[in-house]
């Protein structure tokens, strides 16, 4: 590795970045060209996937781009779908080198695109910052080798873990810092997802309402296995700004999905009981459609949920120096752990104080 690919590849991930929660179901990968010294060309996946890095880059270098080197987030894709091979495009633009930083998991691609570049005389690094690629990666990653988005877990609890009152106001326990840093989660995600309870109670928007933030439409999904959404929410009021998806039981009432769809709402039949909707079932569904990572906010129930199906990958957990007692709602409800074994558990990556509160970050252990 020499000395300045480090410099380019972190210019290439801060692209990649930028897009997260707005290619899928691609990856969001960021491609910077340099001749010489000189930065010539860059490029990330455009909103909706495509194009992809590669070829926004070339085209920005022109006829710079020949004996240039290329440093790329991902694998150079070699196969044809809606757009011809990144790899092809950079044989015909006269790259010299590619600086890779992670491989692509998709199995069209999995080496066989690094196989292509060095066929062509192409001289090839990899795994340069892989370790930071693979963050960024990780929700591409989850779909492909587990059929199911990246889960991240989000609380706004007081110090006990409790989200609502017993009366259940919950608007709002942490501060302004704290929600701010919130709605940039939703900003990063392709979509985030709440139980009935929580659209019952506080009537919310699921918007990233930072502007200027993403350029792709957040799509809101509300696990309600009886559709009881109302069709006079704030969700449903809005589909027509972003989507709205709902997770419902199979065999609900035909009349009111019917006047959902109406609507411009997505139904997802899924299998169920009276306990609610299978979410193993459901994410997979998640995924098909193409989401990559999953931003969920409560309530409870699905907390509890998702906990007790071992799908959650990480945690953002936000603490108010505040203690409500124990006829507060509590963050998760109960998912029937016996054993101190069988408790759900994470390694904690980070702590930020956001004025009077505290956002703690965990992914799930080993």
């Amino acid at each position: 590795m020499r000395q300045t690919d480090a410099g380019h590849m972190r210019a290439a991930l801060a692209l990649a970045r930028r897009g997260l929660g707005g290619t899928w179901p691609n990856p969001s990968v960021g491609c910077v060209v340099v001749q010489g010294s000189r930065v010539v060309g860059r490029g990330r996946t455009a909103a909706g996937g495509r194009p992809h890095a590669e070829p926004q880059a070339l085209a920005m270098a022109g006829e710079q781009a020949r004996g240039a080197t290329a440093y790329v987030t991902l694998e150079p894709c070699c196969h044809w779908g809606r757009t011809p091979p990144c790899t092809d495009a950079m044989i015909e633009a006269g790259i010299a080198r590619v600086v890779i930083a992670a491989r692509d998991p998709d199995p069209r691609v999995d080496g066989q695109g690094t196989d292509r570049l060095r066929a062509a005389g192409i001289e090839v690094e990899e795994g340069v910052l892989a370790g930071e690629a693979a963050e960024l990666l990780a929700g591409f990653t989850c779909r492909l080798e587990n059929a199911r988005p990246l889960v991240t877990l989000k609380l706004a609890s007081t110090l006990d873990g409790r989200i609502a009152s017993h009366g259940g106001e919950s608007q709002w326990i942490t501060g302004e810092a704290a929600r701010r840093a919130a709605q940039a989660m939703r900003g990063a995600a392709d979509a985030v997802m709440v139980g009935i309870g929580t659209v019952l109670a506080d009537d919310p928007e699921l918007t990233c309402r930072i502007p200027g933030f993403r350029t792709t439409k957040l799509v809101r999904i509300v696990v309600d296995s009886h559709l009881r959404t109302p069709l006079t929410s704030k969700l449903v009021r809005g589909v027509a700004d972003a989507p709205v998806w709902i997770l419902s039981r199979q065999g609900g009432e035909h009349a009111r999905r019917d006047a959902m769809c109406e609507l411009g709402v997505k139904i997802f039949e899924i299998n169920g009981s009276n306990a609610g909707v299978d979410l193993p079932q459901a994410m997979r569904a998640l995924a098909e459609a193409g989401i990559t990572r999953l931003l969920v906010e409560g309530g409870g129930q699905v907390a509890g949920s998702l906990l007790h199906a071992d799908m959650v990958d990480r945690l953002a957990w936000f603490h108010a120096g505040a203690i409500m007692g124990g006829d507060g709602w509590p963050a998760a409800q109960a998912f029937g752990v016996e054993h101190l074994a069988s408790m759900p558990r994470f390694h904690r990556r980070r702590i930020v104080e956001l004025g009077p509160d505290m956002l703690s970050e965990y992914e799930r252990a080993a």
